[in-house]
């Protein structure tokens, strides 16, 4: 796998918590924790550290474990994932520990799950799967590299942008397909059939260490319980209600790396809306990329710009 060599331009404002009391897991998986509340409801899962960089999802649980967050209808599972890449973390080199062999929000086709490939993230995502086939709701935490607007990404299906909206934040839910290099956590199985009801989020609450990143994801997490059903209305009180109403997007191109040198024609950080279609906004080796029409939100320009990755995605403001 590519090694990640990609420097730090943003300071380190969140400290990771210490996860290893949790090690144990009640699940019978480590690192998995699962409360039943003996009464008819949904299962729902809150899930973190699926990249060992990202530390605002594990300050999420590690609060709710301590706050002993417990299901008043259904069952609440608390996952932390990756657990090998977070204990790398070095906040000298903050983006060196993102994964350990290979990106694991991009292994959860079947194809890969079934298949006889191993890799650090293979074996854990296997692992775990006994406790992620029974969710019905999935929560699943995130930051990014620029420090741009935070986005609920909500996949393919409507149901997801409805369970959004019951949230309420953050401001911007985007609607996409993943990625062509593989599939997400939040697109695993049921998840991403349109005929099922189970229904999965992703959110991404803001650059991987600023302090914002890890309020934003207490607060998203104890939302997400109550439009789930699984904590009273009641749990909201401690949070201001949302300042702006929620605009929705839906990815129409993720431009994805056919070349060996993908370069950005300006440095978007995301969230940008490039008025007037054909507007240059990168080179895939010498090919211009330009946007296909016209109000396009660029989503989570990256900087790992390898062959077969996803430079950034563009997105079109639902009607």
């Amino acid at each position: 796998m590519r090694e990640i060599n990609i420097p730090n331009a943003y300071p380190v404002e969140l400290t990771p918590p210490d996860i290893s009391p949790y090690k144990s897991g009640n699940s019978g998986i480590p690192y998995i924790w699962r409360f039943d509340s003996g009464t008819a409801g949904p299962n729902v899962m809150i899930s973190a550290i699926v990249h060992g960089n990202e530390p605002c999802g594990a300050i999420a649980l590690d609060w709710l474990m301590t706050r002993e967050t417990r299901p008043i209808a259904g069952s609440l599972t608390f996952a932390f994932m990756n657990v090998a890449a977070y204990e790398a973390f070095d906040p000298a080199d903050p983006n060196a520990s993102r994964w350990v062999d290979e990106d694991f929000n991009r292994i959860w086709g079947e194809d890969m799950l079934n298949g006889d490939r191993d890799s650090n993230e293979l074996r854990r995502a296997r692992e775990i799967l006994p406790a992620l086939e029974t969710i019905d709701f999935l929560f699943d935490i995130h930051s990014m590299q620029h420090p741009a607007p935070p986005l609920m990404m909500s996949g393919r299906h409507a149901r997801a942008k409805t369970l959004a909206a019951s949230i309420g934040v953050p401001e911007r839910v985007v609607g996409d397909a993943g990625h062509a290099v593989g599939k997400r956590l939040r697109d695993f199985g049921p998840f991403d059939d349109p005929s099922a009801s189970q229904t999965a989020l992703l959110i991404e609450c803001g650059q991987h260490w600023a302090a914002s990143t890890g309020d934003l994801a207490k607060e998203a997490s104890i939302r997400f319980l109550c439009a789930a059903g699984i904590l009273p209305l009641e749990a909201l009180e401690e949070f201001p209600a949302p300042q702006a109403r929620q605009s929705a997007f839906t990815v129409i191109e993720a431009v994805t790396i056919k070349s060996e040198a993908f370069t950005f024609a300006h440095p978007f950080i995301g969230g940008e809306v490039i008025a007037q279609k054909g507007t240059l906004i990168g080179f895939d080796g010498d090919e211009p990329v330009v946007t296909p029409v016209d109000d396009l939100m660029l989503v989570m320009p990256s900087k790992r710009l390898w062959k077969g990755q996803t430079a950034v995605r563009l997105a079109r403001r639902d009607d």
